[in-house]
């Protein structure tokens, strides 16, 4: 028999008994620990449920980008986040080599770390990327979710669901005690990852198919900052044929924790079924690919998964909204996996907020799907395009078609030839090279994302094209359905970001000192929505000033003007000038981005 806290058995509860709350989530990975904290810290009731016992106890996901971090800032957490962290300026030197120890093909400098891009990643954002592994990052979200509200419950399986027009009855078991229960939520969150069983009980569409590549995870630990201290990063490829087994000739070692935690992802063909492993096995692959034939290693974890390349078309069903891992399902290449499922859940949860708490139409809920849907496309789409780009350096190296592993480390040896061939060879080693900033350097893929839906009201001007690759770069705008641009703001003693003065719970419009009816005009359609409308007028004698001058480089409209920045932090409208009757023009905005009749 199982006593509750309160003294109550289990057994005195009836199996009809129903748990009620606004919103269930499955799942307590990125996106489902996320969608709590979005929805706590915005006062939505919630309950988290996971089938395991804790969080990710493997690192998985990692590299954890500008817009997410942008996103930690603004929930309150990104000096946790960063506490656990390994800090920009050390993840960066990523080497190509033939083992650890032995000889590199070259390097790039990633993630924004180049002289030539840093600049692009400090005017971009108030955040730097970083890197937290995923078993650290969990606990975060998953704490500060609890903390603020989220009732979160461990070891407890989704079983089943049934919808209405009213909610989502939600069958649940207790894992530990094996007593089934029922949640009544008026949504359900489905952040059940790839193979989700909320996604495949609503029947989401999907295109592109799962399992068309294999992988091997090796987890271990081993002292080996004698050999990457000098050139910090958290990812060295190397390319070393015969020393895998079952593998493809290239393995990833990455950097959990520097420089004594490591993680190894080596890839084999599936079509050759799945290799059988041992951790003799695994300890051999270790000391092949650092190059280090006695290294003390400890073999922590052996896991083989499957590469996928699907999307779903439809993110949501009725009530029923699926996030993450459950919509976009690729390889690591990019670092594009948890960061997506996190901006999924922070788009997700202001609407459902809105929609919960009387301020927005229903309607503004089937934004979630028309505006995030093309996002998982891209990422999906880019990551599988970075993961067969590794080919281009196989293809330079001249082992593509090698069928033995004695042809292919002489090829890769006749890239030091004092001949023409070898001249053209390392040519085309150089221009593979620069193809993977495509994978680690793609601002634009991080930053770009741009939305078009009704919960953005256009201007009526046209896009502005992009002036460089979209992909490698991005472009600040204020062009409506993009990213707010950050500039720093404040006084003689305070700096912000603009993104610190938009706060996640309300709408805040942006204007200048001949625009200041537009404040006025906020305070209105405030009161008359029932919806909270900050604004921010920076110009010298108010509470912030344009500190660097770049906030005028930036807006794109007049001083007088408007740029109206949703709880996303994403541009829903903006007005060129002060418009004759400011406060209609901006009631009619926001209406309409809420799906408002009245």
């Amino acid at each position: 028999m199982v006593l509750f806290n309160d003294g109550v058995s289990e057994t005195e509860i009836p199996d009809s008994a129903v748990v009620e709350t606004d919103v269930l989530i499955v799942g307590s990975g990125p996106a489902g620990s996320s969608a709590a904290l979005f929805l706590s810290s915005l006062g939505v009731p919630n309950i988290v449920i996971t089938k395991y016992r804790w969080t990710a106890n493997t690192p998985r996901a990692h590299i954890t980008n500008q817009r997410t971090m942008e996103i930690f800032r603004d929930l309150g957490i990104e000096d946790q986040v960063l506490a656990d962290a390994t800090p920009h300026h050390m993840i960066g030197d990523t080497v190509f080599c033939t083992s650890i120890a032995g000889e590199e093909i070259g390097r790039i400098l990633t993630w924004g770390n180049h002289p030539a891009r840093h600049a692009d990643y400090e005017l971009a954002s108030p955040s730097l990327n970083c890197d937290i592994p995923q078993t650290y990052l969990e606990p975060i979200l998953v704490r500060n979710a609890t903390m603020r509200g989220t009732q979160t419950q461990f070891s407890t399986e989704y079983v089943s669901h049934q919808q209405d027009e009213d909610g989502v009855t939600v069958r649940v078991l207790n894992r530990l005690t094996g007593h089934g229960y029922t949640i009544r939520a008026k949504y359900l969150i489905g952040a059940d990852g790839a193979r989700s069983r909320v996604a495949a009980d609503v029947g989401l569409p999907y295109e592109g198919r799962m399992d068309i590549a294999g992988s091997m995870n090796i987890t271990f630990k081993a002292d080996i900052a004698e050999f990457v201290g000098h050139r910090p990063s958290v990812l060295y490829w190397v390319v070393q044929p015969g020393s895998n087994i079952g593998g493809i000739g290239a393995g990833l070692v990455r950097m959990v924790r520097p420089w004594n935690e490591w993680l190894i992802v080596w890839g084999f063909d599936i079509a050759h079924g799945t290799p059988e492993v041992s951790e003799d096995d695994a300890r051999q692959v270790v000391r092949n690919l650092i190059g280090v034939p006695d290294l003390d290693v400890d073999i922590t974890g052996i896991s083989l998964w499957g590469n996928n390349e699907q999307y779903a078309t439809r993110l949501h069903a009725g009530r029923v909204f699926c996030a993450g891992d459950a919509v976009h399902k690729h390889p690591p290449s990019n670092g594009l996996g948890s960061n997506t499922s996190i901006q999924d859940s922070y788009n997700l949860a202001w609407k459902l907020a809105a929609v919960l708490k009387g301020q927005a139409g229903v309607e503004l809920l089937e934004t979630y799907t028309i505006e995030r849907a093309p996002v998982a496309k891209q990422i999906v789409t880019r990551a599988n395009k970075s993961g067969r780009e590794f080919g281009k350096l196989f293809e330079a190296l001249g082992i593509d078609n090698a069928e033995t592993a004695e042809e292919m480390n002489a090829l890769i040896e006749s890239r030091k030839n004092n001949t023409a061939e070898g001249a053209a060879k390392r040519q085309a080693i150089h221009a593979a090279m620069e193809i993977k900033n495509y994978e680690f350097n793609a601002h634009g893929v991080e930053l770009g994302q741009h939305y078009d839906s009704s919960a953005i009201v256009p201007d009526g001007t046209e896009k502005p094209a992009p002036a460089r690759d979209p992909e490698l770069y991005y472009e600040p705008s204020t062009y409506p359905g993009g990213r707010l641009p950050h500039a720093w703001i404040g006084d003689n003693v305070h700096k912000h970001s603009t993104h610190d003065l938009a706060p996640y719970g309300q709408f805040t419009v942006f204007t200048g000192i001949t625009g200041e009816d537009w404040t006025t005009a906020a305070q209105k359609v405030s009161e008359r929505l029932g919806v909270t409308i900050g604004s921010v007028v920076i110009g010298p004698g108010q509470d912030v000033t344009d500190l660097y001058f770049d906030w005028a480089k930036l807006r794109e409209v007049a001083e007088s003007g408007a740029v109206l920045v949703r709880p996303d932090k994403h541009v829903g409208w903006r007005a060129d000038r002060l418009a004759d009757d400011p406060e209609g023009a901006l009631y009619a905005a926001v209406a309409a981005i809420l799906n408002r009749e009245n």
